[in-house]
């Protein structure tokens, strides 16, 4: 299975979600988009595959979003979308990519949707919440 993470090393939900990818047995394609940057078709065609808008992908904390004024409603998906080029670090993540969908991953658990085979268990998310139990199932 190929499966594709857009990833910031410094996000601990970031890490734990290529951290099941590659417990899942697969060597994720990992794109540092901090360091890559964004294309608007790129951005686009991700949105559209996960189902969500330039809002919803907003990332509003530890972010510049406040300070240049992305939070107020009125700004259109168009600006939202500008400002994702100027500053990459704006695009929530983890966006994981598989044959079986794209999804922003937050929390981490969503990952799995994404993973055939699952990693093997028990696996815990780094909370502690135990998301695999030791016999390869789903818990929760």
């Amino acid at each position: 299975m190929t499966i594709v993470i857009h990833h910031n090393p410094s996000c601990g939900t970031s890490r734990n979600v290529l951290s099941m990818i590659e417990a899942s047995g697969v060597t994720p394609t990992v794109i540092n988009y901090l360091d890559t940057g964004w294309t608007r078709p790129q951005l686009l065609a991700l949105f559209a595959a996960a189902d969500l808008t330039p809002r919803q992908a907003l990332r509003t904390s530890k972010s510049p979003a406040e300070e240049l004024g992305l939070l107020d409603p009125q700004v259109s998906d168009e600006a939202l979308l500008d400002a994702m080029l100027e500053h990459p670090v704006l695009v929530n993540r983890p966006i994981v990519c598989s044959r079986n969908g794209v999804r922003m991953c937050r929390p981490s658990e969503v990952v799995l949707d994404l993973l055939d085979p699952l990693p093997p268990g028990p696996l815990e998310k780094e909370d502690g919440t135990l998301l695999i139990d030791a016999e390869g199932r789903r818990v929760g």
